[in-house]
């Protein structure tokens, strides 16, 4: 790899066992409209034939760089390779994926224009790279992240899911240096760096364009590692709401009085933190919160059974959207995930004036 000017880009691209795809996700990068840009491919103890791929490619072009490492897991091989990156911006690839021809030179004029300056994190929209009847949840998905857009839409969605594709992702290089890189845990790593990047004030926002093909392997750690299961996502983001909670001034401890008082006769200022869901899966959910100091003074649902009494006899009560008070007496989390159902939790409360980001959050 030459060792003269530093590129204005370096994208990093961790594989391991992607004999199958790793020459058409390298293809990718070279057959690009901006040429200003090194690859550093981090083999992360590829048992397969992954290695030797990658090293006939790179002797035929010097803007490759290659890293060998034993397998030390995804996040340690992204690390490994922001830590030798020498472009002004680093853009994420994986080894499964497909940017598109125009994907560099996009971003890096995001990034560059004049109104975007603040703008910490670039990523795109994304194809679906697979069968959308027999990954039907996945594709949805997919259309679900490439409905975030804008800063607001991103930074007020972050706590439902992972709201970037991070193969698609081009980011300033000194946020790596300012906010630490990708931390390895029991967590999806990229869902993990973006949250906290989004804690410390980091923009992020997306080039308004399909720019990246992202397959749905059935060898993709998503579907293979328990890292990246529903349980981990709702595990690692209780820290942040917990942050955004106590930075909106939200969250003291609460009196719990009887199950049939109303939520408008025991709420003083500061509001305190109210649940919307009161079945077992967003209580679940929700239970992680307590671990990082939020109360939860009671919960919300439509289902008639469940309110005007007590929730499973611990006083906590339950009320119907009904009976929900003004605007700035409580806060209320959303953590309800059935298809269609946040729509309609969003549409409820902001009929009732509750204003999103200053009065309630969805988290699932």
């Amino acid at each position: 790899m030459s060792t003269g000017k530093a590129p204005r880009v370096s994208v990093v691209l961790p594989v391991r066992n992607a004999a199958g795809t790793v020459a058409r996700a390298i293809a990718s990068i070279r057959e690009q409209t901006f040429p200003d840009w090194e690859l550093i491919v981090v083999d992360d103890g590829s048992t397969d034939g992954t290695r030797g791929i990658v090293r006939e490619v790179a002797g035929g072009e010097p803007r490759m760089l290659v890293l060998e490492q034993d397998h030390a897991g995804v996040a340690a091989a992204a690390n490994a390779g922001a830590a030798v990156a020498r472009g002004e911006f680093i853009a994420r690839m994986d080894a499964d994926d497909v940017s598109h021809p125009e994907r560099l030179a996009a971003q890096v004029a995001f990034l560059e224009a004049a109104e975007n300056r603040g703008v910490g994190v670039a990523g795109c929209l994304v194809e679906f790279g697979g069968d959308r009847a027999v990954g039907e949840g996945y594709a949805r998905h997919v259309d679900w992240v490439n409905s975030l857009v804008t800063p607001e839409e991103i930074a007020l969605n972050r706590f439902v899911e992972a709201p970037l594709a991070n193969p698609s992702v081009m980011f300033r290089r000194e946020l790596v240096a300012r906010h630490g890189g990708y931390r390895e845990g029991d967590f999806p790593e990229d869902y993990e760096l973006w949250l906290r990047w989004l804690d410390a004030g980091v923009r992020m926002a997306k080039v308004p364009r399909v720019l990246l093909t992202w397959h749905d392997a059935p060898t993709r750690l998503t579907r293979t590692d328990a890292r990246y299961d529903p349980e981990a996502f709702f595990r690692v983001k209780a820290p942040w709401i917990a942050n955004e909670v106590r930075r909106l001034g939200v969250g003291r401890v609460c009196d719990l009085p009887a199950a049939t008082q109303r939520a408008n006769e025991r709420v003083t200022d500061p509001p305190c933190v109210w649940i919307w869901g009161a079945g077992r899966p967003a209580r679940k959910r929700a239970a992680h919160l307590l671990a990082h100091g939020v109360s939860i003074a009671g919960y919300i649902d439509v289902d008639v059974k469940k309110t005007g009494r007590g929730l499973g006899g611990t006083g906590v009560p339950v009320i119907a959207p009904e009976a929900l008070p003004p605007p700035g007496k409580i806060f209320v989390l959303g953590y309800v995930a059935r298809r269609g159902v946040r729509e309609d939790v969003r549409a409820r409360l902001s009929a009732r004036g509750y204003a999103e980001g200053r009065d309630f959050l969805m988290c699932a």
